[in-house]
């Protein structure tokens, strides 16, 4: 196949997802319509058509993954950015900043135990530590950054992946409806959803569903905890490369990398972009009304943006086949069930043995 042939397929593959985050994010109002009101957020819908697709489907070709793949990130990123523009400082630092004390104790507690009972199973290291990092950080994301520092193989990593998905999923799509059901308030939810939900594309949908549940708008509270908790990957990557660099020393090898360039590939830079969008809005950049429409332009961009969070869990769905989940060893998904529901049971013991600072 020729290059062009490539691109077109690569192309593609971004129209669909496109197209894919569009009609779910219509599937809201159509969901209003028929029901009286939104049973799952349009980014969950997304997911869910292009996983049914891409397992009722035969199998794709790698320009078709590689453009996928390319819905999944830039999308996602530029979706977070663009919600900037729907918040303000006092925002972020508000819900966001309270969680920290929650946060750091997870990332304690999800590598204890990692590592504790995946030394019970009989997995290795490199598997707990990614596993451990996926659950208590930010999902794939942490487990393509710590599988580069400590020089994990292909095997580990599809390990952990296969882990931290099953789980990943089964919150984001049950966290929402068991918020309504415990009586949550909507800053507990936003602990339990941007705490104990491991990969921000999968806390941007549940939050979504949320919000169409509870008639919330621009609500983004659960997406606050989540990316002040994904700014901890950069420190937990340091920890490791630190550790990985005395043990390389032990062997007489030195460090490879200097803590500089860590810093500079793993810090996540659409956060960057997200406190400027967001710096820009509490100065009041995004109040006007847009030429034509009856709306704000901070609010135009927060439809922008949850367009692009459909659009990015559909890349997300067509990358995941069934039987791969269950194919990738028995053992690391019961250590990615057991750390999960740690995380999961301590995000809820917080929030309601300290239901007065949640609020």
């Amino acid at each position: 196949m020729s290059n062009e042939s490539n691109a077109k397929v690569k192309n593609g593959a971004i129209v669909l997802c496109l197209v894919i985050g569009f009609l779910a994010t219509m599937s809201t109002d159509w969901q209003d319509n028929l029901l009286g009101r939104t049973v799952i957020g349009g980014p969950m819908v997304a997911l869910l058509v292009s996983m049914i697709a891409c397992n009722i489907l035969p199998s794709v070709s790698k320009d078709f993954k590689a453009g996928t793949t390319f819905a999944s990130k830039k999308f996602l990123n530029w979706g977070i950015i663009l919600t900037g523009a729907t918040l303000s400082f006092a925002d972020i630092l508000g819900t966001g900043v309270k969680a920290l004390p929650l946060i750091l104790f997870n990332i304690l507690l999800s590598f204890t135990i990692a590592f504790l009972v995946g030394k019970r199973l009989g997995v290795t290291e490199n598997t707990s530590i990614l596993v451990g990092g996926g659950t208590c950080i930010c999902g794939g994301t942490a487990i393509a950054t710590l599988s580069r520092i400590i020089k994990a193989y292909e095997e580990e990593i599809a390990f952990a992946m296969a882990a931290i998905f099953l789980f990943d999923t089964l919150s984001a799509f049950t966290y929402p409806y068991l918020a309504g059901a415990l009586g949550l308030t909507e800053n507990q939810f936003a602990f339990l959803g941007g705490t104990a939900i491991n990969d921000t594309s999968s806390v941007a949908g549940a939050q979504a569903t949320y919000v169409a549940l509870n008639g919330l708008g621009d609500w983004s509270g659960a997406l606050n905890v989540k990316l002040v908790r994904t700014t901890m990957l950069i420190f937990v990557a340091l920890v490791w490369t630190i550790i990985m660099a005395k043990r390389e020393a032990k062997k007489g090898r030195g460090s490879q990398e200097s803590l500089v360039a860590v810093v500079k590939k793993t810090f996540p830079m659409f956060i960057l972009g997200f406190v400027i969008m967001a710096a820009l809005n509490t100065v009041g950049l995004f109040g006007f009304t847009v030429p034509g429409m009856s709306m704000a332009a901070g609010k135009l961009l927060g439809k922008i943006a949850k367009f692009l969070f459909a659009s990015a869990l559909a890349g997300v769905g067509f990358k995941i086949k069934f039987s791969d989940v269950f194919s990738k060893g028995v053992k690391p998904i019961i250590l990615g069930g057991v750390t999960w529901l740690c995380v999961a049971a301590s995000s809820m013991i917080f929030i309601h043995l300290f239901a007065g600072y949640v609020g």
